[in-house]
């Protein structure tokens, strides 16, 4: 790892991997999916500032990454610290180590003063034990157990049960395929932060979302039956609406402002809509049929929203890895199961 100078002398440098050792102890697709992926990470551009927190306006913060930049990052041997292969894999960098290293170095002064100092966030993200270079290890858990429930959904349950004739198959395709992708770059943005990771997660989960309301929409009002007459027509309007929608939704975060405050609204209020209609279907089919099955779609909404309201509970890292976001998405697998039952 790197070594930080904490003091102004050779002598008074500091191993960083001792440091982090230190920390750890306190502490303690389908080929289709790929090649969108890829398509996608060569379309996006990337220019978006990341905000400043606390953290990173701390003058002792400041001081601990210029020191340790000086002594590790040096062009000379003796001020150059090599980075472990699997961190240069994930394009840590020895400013990253830097920053990384002196974000646990001074929450762990923060905490261990008296009286303790309460814990920080630095640019944005509260400071995570990285695990094999992953900076949130949690989160990327989570969602690849997302993607592996869509993908079984996919591939167990929609393709082999739902006959080709049904018109609703083709929708419930690609639900599996949107929620597959929207999981795979959330697993890529929580592995490494970067601004491009960070837009495709969010345009993806953008989509996801705005998937979901067109076909509850499409579902609910059976707008696949009789497409040459007049449902056909309510169809590709609701279709060309909703596509314009999402293209004026990345736009204006791409183009004009990117706002996450916006972007929160925007995802919630899809989400609010799709979610009372769900909650009104089953809860008229259930009036209707008295069946068992019709609970299911509700019985998912109440699951969901229980989970994204980890999202209104901000708090420090439990352990320096399980944070409210990352409890959102270990909440979001189960419901992804259910639906596809």
């Amino acid at each position: 790892m790197l070594s930080l100078t904490l003091g102004t002398t050779r002598r008074e440098r500091t191993d960083v991997r001792g440091g982090e050792e230190q920390i750890k102890r306190r502490g303690r697709l389908p080929q289709q999916l790929a090649l969108i992926c890829v398509a996608a990470m060569v379309m996006v551009l990337f220019a978006t500032p990341v905000s400043a927190s606390v953290g990173d306006r701390l003058p002792e913060f400041s001081e601990c990454v210029e020191i340790c930049q000086r002594e590790n990052c040096g062009a000379d041997s003796e001020h150059n610290t090599p980075i472990p292969l699997h961190h240069r894999l994930l394009l840590w960098t020895c400013p990253a180590e830097c920053d990384y290293t002196c974000q646990h170095i001074i929450t762990i002064r923060r905490v261990s003063a008296k009286p303790p100092q309460p814990i920080v966030q630095f640019h944005g993200k509260w400071p995570f034990y990285r695990f094999l270079g992953m900076q949130e290890p949690a989160s990327v858990l989570f969602s690849a157990g997302n993607l592996l429930a869509h993908y079984d959904g996919l591939y167990n349950k929609i393709l082999p049960n739902m006959p080709p004739s049904y018109t609703m198959r083709p929708y419930y395709v690609a639900l599996a395929y949107v929620g597959m992708v929207t999981w795979f770059f959330s697993l890529v943005f929580h592995m490494r932060d970067f601004a491009v990771t960070e837009q495709l997660d969010y345009f993806a989960a953008g989509a996801s979302v705005m998937y979901g309301m067109y076909y509850t929409v499409v579902r609910v009002f059976r707008l696949d039956r009789d497409s040459s007459g007049r449902r056909g027509s309510v169809l590709r309007a609701w279709t060309g609406l909703c596509v314009s929608l999402y293209v004026c939704h990345v736009a204006y975060l791409k183009l004009w402002d990117w706002d996450y405050t916006y972007n929160m609204a925007a995802n919630v209020a899809c989400g609010a809509v799709q979610n009372v209609m769900w909650s009104w279907f089953s809860w008229d089919r259930y009036r209707r049929s008295r069946r068992a099955w019709a609970v299911w779609p509700g019985i998912v909404v109440a699951w969901v929203l229980v989970a994204m309201s980890m999202e209104l509970l901000d708090f420090a890292p439990v352990w320096g890895v399980l944070d409210a976001h990352s409890l959102w998405h270990f909440g979001t697998i189960a419901p992804a199961v259910l639906w596809y039952k």
